[in-house]
C-alpha cells in the first residue's frame, strides 16, 4: 500500500514548548504523598511469581506500602505511621495496565468510517489532515490526546505509547503537553522523514520536551514500505543514534503484502530489538522466524483489527517462535480506551478461528500482556509492570462488587471477562492518584470534552470529505 501524504514542518520548535512541558509535569509530581498504605485487599495481582503464587504472583488479604514514587513494600499487616491509607477491602491491587500502541488525537474522529477497512479509513479520516493548511491547531490536538488520556486513566492504563502523525510542529507541542499534564507515562512516537528538518525537530522534541520529563520516553516512527524507502532509511538511522526504539506499522492490511516491508527494514538495518511492529497480522512462517531470530517485538491492536477487518494475528505461533507481544488501543478503529475489551478480545479472537478454548493466550496470559509483556518489549521492565518493591508506583484498585462483577465466583477470570473501566476506583502514576474513588483527579473533564466537541466538528465540516 503506497500511503498518499506528504509531510510538512513549518516552524522549528522553540523554547516556549519547554516551558510549557516541563511546568506542567514538575506541578504533578509534586502532588503526590510521600507515602501510602494500601491496606486490606483481597487479592494482589503482583505479577511476580518471586513474591506471591502462580504466574500472576497472587498475594491474599494484604497491604501495598508506597514510598513516594516506588513500592516499598508488599505483605500482611504492614504500618507505617503518617502514611496515607487506602482501604482497598474486599479489591483488588494489580500493576496499571500497559498501552504499547495508540494515537491519542484519534479521539477527536471516533466514529468515522466504520464501514471502511484500514485503506478506505485512512482515506475518509487521516490523510486529509496531513494537508498542512487545514491540519489541527495547537489547541484542536491537546483537546484530542488530553481527552484520550482521560479515557486512558478512567480504564486503568498507566503508561501508553502515543505514535504521533506529528502533522506540524504546533501539533506535536498540543500533543506532547496534553501527554505531559495528564501525568500519565508516556512514550511519544513521532513520525519523521528524511528531509533534514524534520530530523532536527525531532531531536529539539526529544531534548526540550521529552527528556526532561521522568515520565516521558521518546521513539522514532515510521512506514517500513517501498514507497517510504529513504524515510525509514534515515529513521531507522536517527533511532541509533538517539538511542531508542523505531516504532512502525507492519502488515496490518493484506494489501500491504505489496509493501515489501521486510526488505526494506533489512535494508535499514532495522530488525532487533529496538524494532516495534504494530499488529503484524500477514506474517509468514518465515517472516514469524525473522522477528523471532532479531528479537523484534510486535504489538497487537485486536479490536482495531476487527473494526478494519484488517484479519486475526497468529498469536499462538508468535508465542511458540518466542516473539515477544503487548497489548495497544490503536486510537481512533477502538473507539474506546478500555483494555479490559482488548483482553476480551485477544483471548476471543483466538479461540474463535481455532474452535480451542484453551489456546493461547489463556487468561492469565492477556492479563500479562497487558502488564509484564507490554513492560518488556518496552525495556521499561525494570520500572513498571509489576508490584515488586523498588520499582514505580504504577498500580490500579479494582473494586470488583459492582453489578457487572458480582458475585465472587474467580476473580482471575473475572478480572478478563467480567472488567469495565467502572471497576477501576484508584489509578496511581509515581504514587500519584490520577483517579480516586471512582472519580478523575484535578481535572474538569466537561471542558475538556466542550474542546474535543468543537475540534471534531471543524473536523467533519471543514476537513473531511
Amino acid at each position: 500500500m503506497i500511503l498518499k501524504y506528504k509531510r510538512w514542518y513549518s516552524v522549528i520548535l522553540g523554547s516556549f514548548m519547554l516551558s510549557v512541558v516541563v511546568g506542567s509535569f514538575c506541578a504533578l509530581a509534586q502532588a503526590a504523598p510521600s507515602k501510602t498504605l494500601i491496606r486490606g485487599a483481597a487479592l494482589i495481582f503482583t505479577m511476580d511469581s518471586t513474591i506471591g503464587t502462580g504466574e500472576l504472583g497472587i498475594v491474599e488479604n494484604a497491604d501495598i506500602l508506597l514510598n513516594g514514587d516506588k513500592i516499598a513494600q508488599v505483605g500482611k499487616n504492614l504500618q507505617e505511621s503518617g502514611a496515607q491509607v487506602v482501604d482497598a477491602t474486599g479489591k483488588i491491587v494489580m500493576p496499571g495496565f500497559v498501552d504499547v500502541h495508540n494515537h491519542l488525537w484519534q479521539s477527536l474522529i471516533r466514529g468515522c468510517g466504520t464501514d471502511k477497512n484500514l485503506i478506505g479509513w485512512l482515506d475518509a479520516c487521516v490523510f486529509p489532515l496531513f494537508n498542512p493548511s487545514i491540519t489541527l491547531t495547537e489547541t484542536e490536538a491537546y483537546a484530542g490526546v488530553r481527552l484520550s488520556t482521560l479515557d486512558l486513566i478512567n480504564t486503568g492504563i498507566t503508561t501508553t505509547v502515543d505514535w504521533s502523525h506529528a502533522f506540524t510542529p504546533q501539533f506535536v507541542r498540543g500533543n506532547i503537553r496534553a501527554l505531559s499534564d495528564s501525568g500519565l507515562r508516556f512514550v511519544f512516537a513521532h513520525l519523521g522523514t528524511a528531509d533534514p528538518t524534520s530530523i532536527a525537530d525531532m531531536k529539539l522534541v526529544k531534548q526540550t520536551m521529552i527528556d526532561p520529563n521522568p515520565r516521558a520516553t521518546f521513539q522514532v516512527a515510521s512506514h517500513p514500505s517501498e514507497a517510504f524507502r529513504s524515510d525509514l532509511i534515515a529513521m531507522s538511522k536517527l533511532a541509533k543514534e538517539l538511542g531508542v526504539k523505531l516504532h512502525v506499522h507492519l502488515l496490518e492490511n493484506i494489501a500491504q503484502r505489496e509493501d515489501k516491508a521486510f526488505d526494506v527494514l533489512k535494508e535499514a538495518n532495522a530488525l532487533g530489538p529496538d524494532l516495534l511492529g504494530a499488529h503484524g497480522i500477514h506474517l509468514t512462517d518465515q517472516e514469524i522466524n525473522i522477528l523471532a531470530e532479531h528479537d523484534v517485538r510486535i504489538l497487537h491492536n485486536p479490536l482495531s483489527n476487527m473494526r478494519l477487518a484488517s484479519g486475526v494475528i497468529r498469536l499462538p505461533e508468535l508465542k511458540q517462535a518466542g516473539v515477544q507481544v503487548g497489548l495497544g488501543i490503536d486510537g481512533g478503529t477502538n473507539d474506546t480506551s478500555d483494555m479490559f475489551n482488548d483482553m476480551r478480545a485477544a483471548l476471543g479472537l483466538q479461540r474463535a478461528i481455532s474452535l480451542q478454548a484453551g489456546i493461547f493466550p489463556r487468561v492469565a496470559d492477556v492479563l500479562r500482556m497487558a502488564t509484564v509483556d507490554g513492560a518488556k518489549l518496552l525495556d521499561m521492565f525494570d520500572r513498571i509492570g509489576s508490584l515488586t518493591p523498588g520499582k514505580k508506583a504504577d498500580l490500579i484498585i479494582i473494586n470488583p462488587g459492582n453489578i457487572n462483577f458480582a458475585p465472587s465466583f474467580d476473580w482471575v477470570n473475572q478480572i478478563v471477562f467480567n472488567g469495565q473501566p467502572v471497576n477501576v476506583e484508584w489509578v496511581f502514576v509515581d504514587g500519584q492518584s490520577l483517579k480516586r474513588k471512582g472519580e478523575l483527579v484535578d481535572v474538569d473533564p466537561e471542558s475538556i470534552m466542550e474542546a474535543a466537541q468543537k475540534a471534531a466538528t471543524r473536523i467533519r465540516r471543514d476537513l473531511l470529505p
